[in-house]
């Protein structure tokens, strides 16, 4: 019996299924840059906040090492491994996995 494999297109037209395997992993690093950037601001608050206890100098070196390690941190840790998997993940022509899949990538 011969299986018959056909290709589903996107309801977003044919261009689109070869643009968005750089689209998606873009939008996701743009993203969470901006979230990671917006979590290590307050790290850098705090620790500006504290120079009266630890002195202005120890403050300002901790505050801008600490929010630059939080931000590096979240970046390739989160950001790059997932910008990886959905590059992959829209990368694979074929939807032959699961139904769910193919529901997924037909509207994405």
């Amino acid at each position: 019996m011969e299986v018959k494999h056909t290709k589903r297109q996107s309801i977003w037209g044919k261009h689109w299924a070869s643009f968005r395997k750089w689209f998606y992993p873009t939008w996701f690093c743009y993203e969470t840059t901006i979230r990671f950037y917006d979590y290590s601001n307050p790290v850098y608050d705090y620790f500006i906040s504290q120079g009266d206890n630890l002195g202005i100098h120890w403050a300002l070196i901790l505050a801008i090492l600490l929010s630059c390690l939080t931000f590096i941190i979240c970046f390739f840790f989160l950001t790059v491994p997932g910008s990886i998997a959905l590059f992959r993940y829209f990368k694979n022509h074929t939807l032959e996995s699961n139904t769910f899949e193919q529901k997924l990538k037909t509207f994405f």
